[in-house]
């Protein structure tokens, strides 16, 4: 029985730590999600949203009439401890003694105003917020797809090293497997003592490039899962399937092509669109102070001195107020002065931003060709080293080779399968920041 309730327990310590120790399979799509709902910056600019909401509704506001209301108590007393003379209508004197006086007031209120006319301010006011949310809210979806760029980029990133880590460890395997079949080989005198120390070395530069490679792939992990906001003592797996391209006719797509999709899909370029109206209508706030303000104001009070009486003297009050500007100390002037100027510099950011996403469609295009090309180029290095190094191994194993030669064609294959790998990922970041720039993402 004894032994059959350790057995139980090595078996539930085993599930338990294994449990523990389980690792999470965390797709790109996943990582992307993650990302949109936990990176710093996209949840500071969605919040920020808000603002500008509340922004259009307090525009509106300025059209509506204003109410409060008020009240008002008040208590005096007046004491008086000595005696005084005074004169009567008929002009005696009076003699009065001490005196207390003591009153109490109350009011209530009610009233507000509204503006009539004040240049056109109030209607540019709520057309500038709400181009100012149209902004925000684009602004916000360019910064949605930096994110998802720079996820897609560290997610890459890992499925690389990963890749060169598993190329490293079939790198360490066969260097050892040869060291012990180079030794074999001396022992038997077939193969001088310099090729045992050149294996040797081999072997530990294998292992050194093995370990790089190991510490490598954890640090991009790190770096992903700090940027997902994700606890970095979690353990995951990731997905490398979710890196394939299916669509490959960017590489081919005419420059012109790609410009005009740009400027139809890239959120910035919207979002400056829509600063630029908000310049123009800035413009006529700023000239609404040339023109007369008119505006009205009603309200309604009531004052008693007793709460009973509370309405029984009533006040109401209705009016109009015209306001004509003669001189502003040149306020007016400066106010109108800052909105040209923001025009101006708005229209020059809207021709430089054109410029600047002209240059980055055109560099990521060209990019992405050269990039394909180097994919395709590596992946014929790859093969014909690899069968170059197959056939330099059987010509090695039956003494028709030198080890000189071995090392060569395989540090060939190598050099191949490293830029392969390199490539691979140079390729699908050229693909998808080239998609960035065309505002896809």
């Amino acid at each position: 029985m004894k032994k059959l309730f350790y057995f139980v327990l090595i078996i539930l310590c085993m599930g338990t730590f294994n449990n523990s120790y389980s690792q999470k399979v965390l797709t790109l799509d996943e990582a992307i999600t993650t990302a949109l709902n936990q990176n710093i910056k996209v949840i500071k600019g969605t919040n920020s949203i808000a603002t500008f909401q509340a922004g259009v509704k307090s525009a509106y506001g300025n059209l509506i009439p204003t109410l409060s209301l008020g009240g008002q108590f008040g208590w005096q007393k007046v004491t008086n401890s000595e005696r005084t003379t005074q004169l009567d209508s008929l002009g005696n004197e009076v003699t009065t003694g001490p005196t207390e006086y003591d009153s109490r007031y109350w009011s209530v209120s009610a009233g507000g105003n509204v503006t009539l006319f004040d240049g056109l301010s109030n209607i540019a006011t709520i057309n500038q917020s709400k181009s100012d949310l149209e902004s925000a809210k684009f602004t916000l979806e360019k910064l949605k797809q930096d994110v998802i760029l720079q996820t897609i980029t560290y997610y890459i990133q890992i499925i690389s090293y990963e890749k060169l880590l598993n190329f490293q460890t079939e790198n360490l395997k066969y260097n050892e497997g040869l060291l012990a079949e180079i030794k074999e080989k001396f022992d038997l005198k077939i193969v001088p003592v310099n090729d045992v120390y050149s294996q040797e070395a081999q072997t530990a530069n294998s292992k050194v490039l093995y370990l790089e490679a190991e510490n490598n792939l954890e640090v991009a992990k790190i770096t992903l899962l700090d940027f997902l906001s994700i606890d970095i003592s979690e353990y995951y797996q990731f997905d490398s399937t979710a890196t394939i391209i299916e669509d490959s006719s960017l590489v081919n797509s005419k420059f012109e092509t790609l410009f005009d999709y740009a400027l139809s899909n890239r959120t910035d370029y919207q979002s400056m669109i829509f600063q630029n109206e908000s310049a123009k209508y800035q413009s006529t706030i700023a000239n609404s102070g040339l023109f007369p303000s008119l505006s009205a104001n009603y309200g309604f009070n009531s004052s008693f001195n007793n709460p009973a009486n509370i309405f029984n003297q009533k006040v109401y009050s209705v009016g109009l107020s015209l306001n004509i500007p003669i001189f502003s100390n040149w306020n007016t002037e400066y106010l109108i002065e800052a909105a040209d100027v923001q025009i101006k510099n708005g229209n020059q950011d809207l021709s430089s931003l054109i410029s600047s996403i002209k240059t980055q469609v055109k560099t990521a295009s060209l990019n992405l060709q050269t990039a394909k090309k180097q994919f395709d180029a590596s992946e014929v290095a790859l093969n014909a080293s690899k069968e170059s190094w197959k056939i330099e191994t059987e010509t090695y194993n039956l003494g028709a080779a030198t080890y000189l030669d071995l090392q060569l064609s395989y540090n060939n294959y190598l050099q191949a399968q490293y830029f392969k790998i390199s490539n691979d990922y140079n390729y699908l970041i050229a693909y998808y920041t080239l998609l960035n720039s065309l505002g896809r993402y």
